[in-house]
């Protein structure tokens, strides 16, 4: 079992050094990644759709993943996750390359397509066809780490005769992971991730997603370059060794646990139990 920290980029870490510090603990500790979460804009007052007030610090992903990245070695570095449809394709493709490069070859793309409409209206993007905008800029954004000569066309998104450089360092990409328990979300993972990534999710929810990804890979065309679908899962509840085990038994690879703690040191002490319960038990 892998096992990843959630919230690299907001509470205690939102503080640069304690963000550093809270990375190379994980890493020593033996967690393979630390994830960040996104939203660009929150409403105010705080809505009942939305997950937390916006006055909650939560710094940019690329941003937050750079600087651990430069506090740390060999940890993997994942946006868990990016809302998508709300982002340029080519500006995105660029700033995830750029990371994977300052990285030494560490990111994990983790994208989704995002709920909030105030959120995608603040931002002038298109709530309604949100998903089919999602499928472009996946496309989009792998033309442009691994094709020769970077072409697209599409309903939202067409260019052609351009390059960007530095393409990524992993090859033929950096891997793409798609969040989300939608029908359309399991087929979108299975269509086009490398793997899939659920929220909160306690043992009954987690069987159902991923009996949902199994069907959607027999319904869908899935290249052999993608490999396995990996997947990761966030706990709707703290981890036992019971626990653990019936994860793994339902075909997760990774536990993308809520650091819990209103320190740095707290969020290590916290680390350092994780890892003693899951990697060691």
């Amino acid at each position: 079992m892998k096992l990843g920290l959630y919230g690299i980029n907001f509470g205690p870490c939102v503080d640069p050094e304690a963000s550093a510090r809270v990375a190379r603990a994980a890493e020593a500790a033996g967690f393979d990644s630390v994830w960040t979460a996104e939203h660009v804009v929150l409403p105010h007052p705080q809505t009942p759709d939305s997950p937390i007030p916006a006055q909650t610090p939560l710094l940019d992903p690329a941003v937050a993943l750079a600087y651990v990245a430069a506090h740390t070695h060999s940890i993997r570095l994942a946006t868990g996750i990016i809302i998508l449809p709300q982002r340029n394709p080519l500006v995105l493709a660029k700033e995830m390359a750029s990371l994977d490069v300052v990285s030494g070859g560490r990111l994990i793309f983790g994208v989704g397509t995002g709920y909030l409409r105030a959120e995608f209206d603040a931002l002038g993007s298109s709530f309604d066809d949100r998903g089919a905008r999602m499928d472009e800029c996946i496309e989009a954004i792998r033309v442009m780490w691994t094709a020769e000569k970077p072409e697209y066309r599409g309903r939202f998104f067409s260019f052609g005769d351009l390059d960007a450089q530095p393409r990524p360092v992993q090859k033929p990409q950096p891997p793409i992971v798609i969040g989300g328990l939608s029908a359309p979300a399991l087929r979108r993972a299975a269509r086009h991730g490398n793997g899939w990534y659920g929220f909160a999710l306690d043992h009954a929810g987690t069987e159902a997603a991923v009996a949902g990804l199994r069907a959607a890979e027999r319904e869908v065309e899935r290249r052999s370059v993608l490999g396995r679908l990996e997947i990761s899962v966030t706990p709707a509840a703290p981890l036992d060794t019971d626990a653990v085990a019936r994860f793994a038994e339902l075909g997760v690879d990774r536990l993308v646990v809520i650091g819990m703690g209103g320190s740095a040191d707290e969020l290590i002490a916290f680390v350092e139990r994780t890892a003693e319960a899951v990697l060691r038990s």
